[in-house]
């Protein structure tokens, strides 16, 4: 334990009959880990629950606050202005780590050691990084500046797992089709999954409709639900017309049937998000319209909703940003892409086949869990990549928890009440991914002299 947090030892359980865990996975995990521990207390922060919980059966809160310097009820360490600064700490540690682990090839230089180990310092830093946040002088302005950071830093998030999202639908598309041609098990897989996409896209098109619109009034949630259901057909069109298919022998429906989905579920997101509206009945009063009768209800426990609604969206960021951190995922946003013929159909495509890394080269065991040191000639994921996209996490988690651009009225209990910003940015998600799906189809025919592989 002590070689695990204080030296260049991988971290791994004392339990020994838990399974084998690499050294690259292990690292993983517990920058996770320090990223979900700094998460919980962002929200933790913008939780007035919680602040009047400890107001109520704390005695000394009230002089435990004074001694802290964090005012009388200490509204300091709460709010978007601490999360704000505290989020400041956690992108200045990934940040720092981004740059320090640039050029590493392998797991045997002294900042490798550096990355994959030293972790009570580590956490150590961390904190001192967060503490010290609060310490900045000339806050206000600090910020305004730092909140457009954040911005930044949430888009680019965002744009790089639509840019990863549509370079899953090739790869899958790519992998199950290099062995359609000879195993009619593939072209079968390939007809069902394709089917069953759509079936979900046009299902999900239905539902929004009945539930999201009414007869008279929704007129925007009628246009949006259309014009994102008319991309899907659009694009599906043009995946599989002849001009495209010449250049693209790969392209097909189950690309177009993941994008389609994924645009279903941003639109669906979008009009959860969107402010309630309101009209006067038959007795001037006040209803709201273009929402599920039912999910009035819903929020009923709004501490409930929040806690589940929130937990499954980082635990979705925190999948994001371990997916798209292997080293495909890195060339990828690079314009490196995998030799066709170097593609082996099966049902996990994501995944390594067995025997491509040389995990047994080093296996250690300490008493606890064994560690198989899998980075000895290579390492097995971008070290700098990992922790960019750890610091771009840090600044979307940030505008998240804080509303976006309605950080002054945030509340964590308020998570999914609909505001503006979050609808719009929704939006525009779902638009930007159709363009850059739409864009690896055309662009062969538009710039006929590239080589373009996807």
């Amino acid at each position: 334990m002590l070689a695990c947090c204080c030296g260049t030892a991988a971290c791994s359980l004392c339990c020994k009959c838990c399974p084998k865990i690499k050294q690259s996975t292990s690292t993983r995990f517990m920058y996770a880990l320090y990223f979900i521990l700094v998460t919980i207390i962002c929200c933790v922060m913008m939780s007035t629950t919680v602040a009047n919980e400890m107001k109520t059966h704390f005695p000394f809160y009230e002089q435990m606050c004074k001694g802290i310097q964090a005012g009388e009820m200490c509204e300091k360490l709460v709010g978007y202005s601490a999360v704000y600064k505290v989020c400041f700490g956690m992108a200045c540690f990934f940040f720092f780590f981004c740059l320090f682990t640039i050029k590493i090839n392998n797991s045997k230089s002294c900042r490798a050691y550096v990355h994959n180990g030293f972790w009570f310092i580590k956490l150590l830093l961390l904190a001192a990084m967060c503490s010290g946040a609060f310490f900045i002088p000339d806050q206000d302005t600090f910020l305004n500046a730092w909140r457009y950071v954040g911005a930044a830093g949430g888009f680019l998030f965002i744009a790089i797992q639509l840019i990863l999202l549509v370079e899953f639908a090739h790869k899958w598309n790519k992998n199950w089709t290099a062995s359609a041609n000879h195993k009619q098990m593939w072209s079968g897989l390939l007809a069902l999954v394709t089917l069953i996409l759509y079936s979900v896209a046009v299902a999900a098109l239905v539902l929004m409709a009945l539930f999201y619109t009414r007869s008279e009034g929704c007129l925007s949630n009628k246009i949006l639900i259309g014009v994102n259901g008319g991309l899907c057909l659009f694009v599906s069109l043009v995946a599989i017309s002849p001009c495209v298919q010449n250049r693209q022998p790969h392209s097909g429906l189950l690309q177009s049937g993941v994008i389609s989905c994924y645009v279903m579920y941003l639109t669906f997101s979008a009009l959860s998000s969107k402010p309630p509206e309101t009209i006067l009945d038959e007795n001037n009063q006040n209803i709201t319209i273009c929402v599920p009768e039912f999910s009035q209800g819903l929020h009923g426990d709004e501490n409930l909703v929040t806690g589940l609604g929130t937990t499954i969206l980082f635990g979705c960021i925190l999948y994001s940003c371990l997916t798209s951190t292997t080293r495909a995922s890195s060339e990828t946003l690079r314009g490196i892409y995998a030799a066709p013929e170097t593609e082996v159909a099966r049902c996990c495509f994501c995944c390594t086949l067995d025997g491509d890394a040389d995990a047994e080269e080093h296996v250690e065991k300490r008493g606890g869990q064994t560690v198989i040191y899998d980075e000895k000639k290579g390492t097995v994921y971008s070290y700098t990549f990992f922790h960019f996209v750890f610091f771009l996490a840090s600044l979307y988690v940030m505008m998240t928890v804080t509303h976006w651009f309605h950080y002054e009225s945030a509340q964590i209990e308020k998570f999914f009440t609909g505001t503006w910003s979050i609808f719009w940015i929704k939006m525009v998600s779902c638009w930007f991914c159709v363009f850059l799906y739409l864009w690896t189809l055309v662009a062969p025919l538009c710039c006929p002299t590239r080589e373009f592989s996807v």
